[in-house]
């Protein structure tokens, strides 16, 4: 049944037995966060506990007219952006006046616009449409220019892993000076994030998140660095346009024509426009923005779990960000990145970084990655055989595909009489580098390679390779974790976020391949964004702190004292589901009517069982396919059990006498007062562990557990088969070259 919109108004939530049960929230104050994926565009509004109390999502398009040409318009996503923040105001009934701060995040792809106009400029392959200005970062394009960029060696290269990705922005611009009509005179550049704070305050402020992660940039210091850019590198790789009047086209030099922040630093106020198409005021504060992958690094390594080494870190905690050096957050979708700090630098190769500033000055991160799992997992059910009576079947079923492929497993363990389903699949060798590898090999050139296939059709076989290919997603997870301790990481326990969080198959084996606790958020589909609303509160601290000391005096007190605009009852758009797709309805989340109930939009939670197995993690039941960076999974419906609902946006009366012990313990309080100004990173980590909440968590098993000893030995065959393959590339690449001489020498 539809609830009257008019009982999900503010005021009635206010009221409502669930914020009594919470810690009081400061009233009149909210903040948005805005996250542009591959595939959509995300905002969500949230009050100074931390909660959702708006959330919303549209589609964004991509165009690929040639293969690997892969393009966006960034004036779509700037007005999917406008549409989700007024939605989330609207579902909320937050006036405009009471949000203080709003934070972006993105993915790293190269935005291209005119110098003269500020306007798009294309960036082809069809070089008449000057809307298609973005070369998104699944752009495959720039092969010769990234090849020729890492045959310099230069010194900055030791900072992207040793050697740039074609995934990043250089190569990008090399290969558009060189391709583009008329060159690049009239162009300058931005990563997304960056470009989004220039829409939305007019400055040329860039992160250091975008420009030291993705574009080259080494900030001063290191390496003896003096402006950040490198003339001698540019130069090198044929860019003297990058480095004319002090690098104006990258965003300048610091301190000189330029300005550079680091995560939630303050950039500025809304632009009048910028403000109206948003749909909010001039007061509210722009944070200074990251990268998609890194939004879920805030959003996520802060939470409370119960996991002794997470609580004797707390234990010990001098309050800075520091205690978040060792926590990994892997941020699943259509790829995953994989985030660590540290306070010193540690070299990976093929992990990206270290990079320093990008969550805090003098702090370290680095960043691993796969090309693909949410993608991978549907790319094997797609070229199945079996696919369709797949799909047939979990629609007569009424259960999501990989739920339906769970219970096929459990099945066949019983059928077949074996252990487990990590028995079931013991002779499957599954290779999964369809799209290259991204960490730690850094090859493009990698392939997938499979061994234990049959003349098999059925879902029971479409079943083995799934699992297969969660496997091979974990242990991958395990060599990238392996490389970065090699180097110096400590790694001791795994944050993971987006949708594949309710695949309960793939966070066991998550957590058995690795041997490290698996910490599942309370946000699942929105921690990415849930991040970029913590800049936004960052950004707006001190700005909250004066009204809170002073609200009479402020000049907000006029416009919150005014009458608030009558809610007509506005029809409910479908892109407003806050889900990794936008078919998804607002009920399957805990939602009626408008779906913007706070009370509704707490996270149920219900400790996981230590003793559960591989299938009854998180499951789903709606069946829907990915979009974009979100990966492909469903959501409990509201009339579910709530055992599994505990990963879930939406809520339940009967959790609401657990969730005020739980929220007790955080010891959550409003945000009212500023961190110390002195510690680097204090005011982003003191606003992170007010507002992330509690996580959930899946232990592995013990060390003689025999599904973790079997997968131990499985990934010594996992490692032959990754590096055999170059050796085997290498073999026969060697003999064609031989093959070549000889037919020159004819």
């Amino acid at each position: 049944m539809v609830q009257n919109k008019s009982n999900l108004s503010l005021a009635n939530r206010r009221q409502s037995s669930f914020f009594n049960q919470l810690p009081p929230a400061e009233p009149d104050v909210y903040y948005v966060g805005v996250d542009v994926g591959t595939g959509s565009a995300r905002a969500c509004l949230i009050d100074t506990n931390g909660i959702i109390l708006g959330l919303a999502e549209r589609p964004i398009r991509r165009q690929e007219l040639e293969a690997n040409y892969i393009t966006q318009n960034s004036t779509e996503i700037w007005d999917a952006i406008c549409y989700c923040v007024k939605s989330c105001l609207r579902e909320s009934g937050v006036n405009p006046h009471e949000v203080f701060g709003i934070g972006f995040d993105a993915t790293c792809s190269l935005v291209a616009i005119s110098e003269s106009s500020d306007k798009p400029v294309s960036v082809g392959p069809n070089w008449k449409d000057e809307e298609e200005n973005i070369i998104l970062w699944m752009d495959h394009r720039a092969v010769d220019e990234t090849n020729e960029i890492n045959a310099t060696n230069d010194k900055c290269l030791k900072y992207v892993g040793g050697q740039m990705s074609i995934e990043m922005e250089l190569p990008k611009m090399k290969w558009l000076k060189h391709h583009k009509p008329g060159g690049i005179k009239d162009c300058k550049f931005y990563d997304l994030p960056d470009f989004l704070v220039h829409k939305a305050t007019g400055t040329e402020t860039r992160s250091y998140c975008s420009v030291v992660c993705k574009q080259g940039f080494v900030p001063v210091g290191v390496e003896g660095s003096e402006t950040g850019w490198s003339e001698e590198f540019l130069l090198k790789v044929d860019m003297p346009e990058l480095v004319e009047d002090d690098f104006r086209r990258l965003g300048g030099i610091p301190g000189k024509n330029g300005k550079y922040l680091t995560a939630g630093d303050i950039v500025g106020k809304l632009t009048s426009q910028s403000a109206e198409e948003l749909g909010l005021t001039t007061e509210c504060i722009v944070g200074s923005p990251v990268i998609d992958a890194y939004a879920g690094w805030v959003g996520t390594v802060a939470a409370k779990a119960d996991v002794p080494i997470l609580q004797e870190e707390d234990a010990h905690s001098d309050g800075s960000i520091g205690t978040a050096c060792g926590r990994l957050a892997a941020v699943a979708g259509t790829s995953t990145c994989h985030l660590a700090m540290t306070k010193d630098p540690y070299f990976v190769h093929g992990v990206w970084g270290p990079y320093k500033n990008v969550m805090a000055e003098g702090y370290w991160l680095a960043e691993g990655g796969q090309s693909i799992t949410g993608q991978l997992l549907a790319h094997v059910l797609a070229i199945h055989p079996a696919n369709q009576d797949l799909i047939r079947r979990a629609e007569q079923s009424n259960i999501s595909k990989f739920d339906y492929l769970n219970s096929t497993l459990e099945g066949l363990v019983k059928e077949h009489g074996e252990r487990s389903v990590v028995s079931l699949a013991k002779h499957m060798f599954f290779y999964g580098d369809f799209h290259g590898n991204r960490s730690p090999i850094a090859d493009p050139r990698m392939k997938a390679s499979i061994i234990g296939q049959s003349m098999d059709n059925s879902v029971a076989d479409l079943a083995i390779q799934y699992f297969g290919a969660c496997e091979f997603i974990a242990q991958q997870t395990r060599q990238i974790i392996e490389e970065m301790e090699k180097s110096g990481h400590k790694i001791s326990c795994i944050f993971m976020s987006g949708g594949q969080c309710r695949n309960g198959l793939l966070m066991r084996l998550l957590a058995d391949c690795t041997g490290l606790p698996v910490i599942i958020p309370r946000y699942i589909d929105a921690a990415v964004v849930f991040g970029s609303a913590l800049l936004g509160a960052v950004a707006a601290e001190h700005a909250v702190s004066e009204y809170c000391g002073n609200r009479l005096k402020s000049k907000r007190a006029s416009f919150l004292n005014a009458p608030k605009p009558h809610d007509d009852g506005g029809s409910t758009s479908p892109y407003t589901a806050p889900s990794a797709t936008s078919s998804t309805n607002l009920t399957a989340l805990g939602y009626t009517g408008g779906g913007g109930g706070a009370h509704q939009n707490i996270p149920q939670l219900t400790p996981m069982n230590e003793e559960t197995d591989y299938f009854n993690q998180a499951s789903a039941t709606n069946t829907n396919t990915t979009s974009g960076r979100k990966s492909s999974s469903a959501i409990k419906s509201d009339d579910e059990s709530d055992e599994e609902a505990t990963l879930s946006f939406g809520s339940k009366q009967d959790t609401h006498k657990s969730l005020t012990k739980k929220l007790d313990d955080l010891k959550l309080k409003p945000l009212t007062t500023p961190g110390s100004a002195n510690v680097p990173g204090a005011s982003l980590w003191n606003v992170m562990k007010k507002m992330t909440g509690p996580g959930r968590v899946v232990h592995p098993g013990s060390n003689d557990d025999p599904d973790r000893k079997l997968l131990s030995e499985k990934y010594k065959v996992f490692l032959e088969q990754c590096y055999n393959q170059r050796k085997y590339r290498d073999m026969v690449d060697k003999i064609e070259q031989e093959n070549l001489k000889n037919a020159g020498k004819a």
